[in-house]
């Protein structure tokens, strides 16, 4: 899944970013616990606030968790693998996604 978000806007909500990868709330917030890269700003009342580099390293764990079926520990390592090779990789996966998300919806239109 690949959430569109508007570049002009600077803050997502919990709410907006659960709904845009069709997840819970409470999701979002286990992954932040279990992910340490994953630390969205909080303002003083507790209410999170995801930027687009949050939102990017969601879709990573979204794409390693839910779409390829991997456990956290699994998904932590893979991402220290990627980390080690650099955001090259990051950058490349999320333009994979792109292009798988742009090949299905031309397959599902024929």
């Amino acid at each position: 899944m690949h959430f569109e978000f508007p570049p002009e806007k600077r803050y997502f909500s919990i709410g907006e970013v659960a709904k845009g990868f069709g997840v819970n709330t409470s999701l979002l917030r286990f992954w932040e616990k279990s992910f340490s890269a994953l630390k969205p700003q909080k303002k003083a009342n507790g209410i999170r606030k995801y930027t687009h580099e949050d939102i990017q390293l969601i879709q990573l764990i979204h794409h390693l968790v839910k779409e390829k079926g991997m456990t956290i520990e699994g998904a932590k390592n893979q991402m220290a693998r990627l980390k080690k090779g650099g955001t090259e990789n990051v950058d490349i996966l999320q333009k994979l996604q792109k292009i798988k998300a742009e090949l299905e919806a031309l397959k599902s239109q024929l």
